[in-house]
């Protein structure tokens, strides 16, 4: 018996992984969290399933289902949204499995913050305009952000940023960013990218607050601050330069 966790993606039920989509495909028990995944992930399961939605469950309730599933010998496809290795609270699950003695399994999935680019259609990183993609979120209820992990910190970088789980705290993210990224720095707000009612808000640190207020935006977004958002003015990459020699090119590219 074995526990697979499987990142489900980002909502879309045809943007999991071809391993994590046969692997469902093949166990009979499966736990997921209904309240952030897709039902339609669930159109990949067997016919005969016992599906689990665990979004009311506590940790304790969840780590039941493992032992009940290991005491009939049956394999368990875990479903957590986007990709597992970051906020999918993998790890304490993961923790309690190594104390039971059950193996488990990790499979990969589109994160969100993929997918919200490519709703975009926009790379993160451009030559000389941001080499760099920081993933963070504020505090909530759930977890509290470490003291040195702060939205001013990450901003000194003028990296790209990917802030997660914090639309609620719109305000305090325009506050905390606008001395380090200026008032006109492009921001994207993107809400359940890849789902059937998916919105797309742009805008910059001075108006993206009453863009989003138009159609306000309670949870599932994430935002994205940068420069990298805004500009068609960047130099272009080295690496399909014709005279940039490489292992793979096969040539020379010296002039005569």
């Amino acid at each position: 018996m074995t526990v697979h966790f499987i990142g489900a993606g980002p909502g879309a039920a045809d943007l999991i992984t071809v391993r994590g989509r046969d692997l469902l495909a093949k166990c009979p028990v499966v736990l997921w969290a209904g309240s952030i995944v897709s039902a339609d992930l669930l159109a990949h399961c067997r016919p005969d399933a016992r599906i689990v939605d665990t979004a009311p469950l506590s940790l304790d309730e969840i780590e039941a289902e493992y032992v009940k599933a290991q005491a009939a010998g049956e394999d368990v496809a875990r479903l957590h949204s986007g990709d597992l290795s970051v906020w999918s609270a993998m790890g304490e699950q993961v923790r309690r499995l190594k104390r039971l003695g059950i193996p488990y399994t990790v499979t990969p999935g589109v994160p969100s913050f993929a997918a919200a680019a490519a709703v975009l259609e926009q790379e993160l990183t451009l030559p000389e305009v941001a080499q760099s993609v920081v993933l963070t979120r504020t505090s909530g209820r759930a977890s509290a952000m470490p003291e040195t992990e702060t939205l001013a910190a990450f901003a000194a970088t003028r990296a790209t940023l990917a802030i997660h789980l914090s639309i609620h705290v719109l305000t305090k993210v325009v506050a905390d960013l606008t001395p380090f990224y200026g008032a006109d720095c492009p921001v994207a707000v993107v809400f359940r990218a890849t789902w059937p009612d998916q919105q797309v808000v742009r805008g910059t640190l001075a108006t993206i607050e009453a863009e989003v207020a138009k159609s306000p935006i309670e949870r599932t977004a994430l935002i994205l601050v940068g420069a990298a958002l805004g500009t068609d003015d960047f130099r272009e990459s080295s690496l399909y330069d014709a005279a940039y020699q490489r292992r793979f090119r096969g040539r020379d590219s010296r002039p005569e």
